[in-house]
């Protein structure tokens, strides 16, 4: 029991740290990207890249958008409940949809709460206000989390890279549609990592005392993979926005194509590779979250 008592105190300091930890990138990113005139310079160039060869995918980012109706939301939340419950799990179920409905009012409050000032960086779209945190990558990563939480040991791995790779690609849509920039989708994907620190806390509160992990169940090489692999990705996004900072500091619609494809593509590694890190330390904790033996 010593040993199970103290296992459970470190699960609880490392999601405390998590939620924290996530909490002030998410300052730093909304900070920085907003707040500044070279962040906003940088982010206006990524989302004003998008328009090269965005003919030939508009109908792929189209569907995937637009696949994301309010018939289809409470189905996809419907279904992560209904896998919870037939594994017994009530908790969990419960835990699983208040992350999701949190994530996504907390979005919506930080969207309409936080200001964006007028550096004078992008004024075609000043009169759109504060677009931080994007609504629509907020619900993908909370779906794609909460999956995770309530499926199997068996089939987690499979879920979470499947998730990964929805919730990034609705990150990326948003930039290639024009309807978010690339901070957006980060600080996005950070509200959804907060909110399932937090989870994970509720869980272990309602677990029962004498639960104990399954180490098998852990996942860590899986993991592993996908946190080193994510963050070369957003090393590289580091790498292609500090090449754009040491260049002129001209007017986005003004630039040449390289620049505009650099900034472009370094946003969306930014979105995807934030995604795949937030999704990593979900996939090395869930196991003493929701451990295969339920009490």
């Amino acid at each position: 029991m010593r040993v199970h008592d103290t296992a459970r105190r470190w699960t609880v300091v490392w999601l405390v740290v998590l939620a924290l930890a996530q909490t002030a990138l998410f300052v730093a990113v909304w900070r920085t990207a907003v707040h500044t005139e070279l962040g906003q310079w940088l982010d206006t160039v990524a989302l004003t890249g998008n328009r090269i060869g965005q003919d030939r995918i508009d109908g792929p980012v189209n569907h995937i958008l637009n696949a994301m109706s309010v018939a289809a939301l409470l189905a996809a939340t419907a279904v992560i409940g209904f896998i919870a419950l037939i594994r017994g799990r009530v908790a969990l179920a419960v835990t699983a949809t208040l992350l999701i409905l949190g994530a996504s009012l907390t979005t919506q409050a930080l969207k309409y709460g936080l200001a964006r000032p007028d550096l004078g960086i992008d004024p075609q779209r000043i009169f759109a206000g504060n677009s931080l945190p994007s609504g629509h990558t907020t619900v993908a990563a909370s779906f794609a989390v909460a999956l995770v939480l309530v499926l199997p040991p068996t089939v987690r791995v499979l879920g979470a890279y499947v998730g990964v790779a929805y919730a990034a690609a609705v990150g990326v849509a948003t930039l290639s549609a024009g309807w978010h920039r690339p901070s957006d989708a980060i600080a996005a994907y950070l509200v959804v990592g907060v909110w399932a620190a937090l989870g994970g806390l509720v869980l272990l509160i309602t677990q029962r005392e004498r639960v104990t992990a399954d180490s098998g169940d852990a996942h860590r090489l899986a993991a592993v993979v996908l946190g080193a692999g994510s963050a070369l990705v957003v090393v590289a996004c580091g790498l292609a926005l500090a090449w754009l900072a040491d260049g002129p500091r001209v007017a986005p619609t003004e630039m040449a194509r390289r620049p505009l494809l650099i900034g472009y593509a370094g946003g969306a590694a930014g979105i995807a590779g934030t995604m795949g890190v937030v999704m990593a330390l979900v996939l090395v904790s869930v196991h003493r979250l929701v451990p295969r033996n339920a009490g």
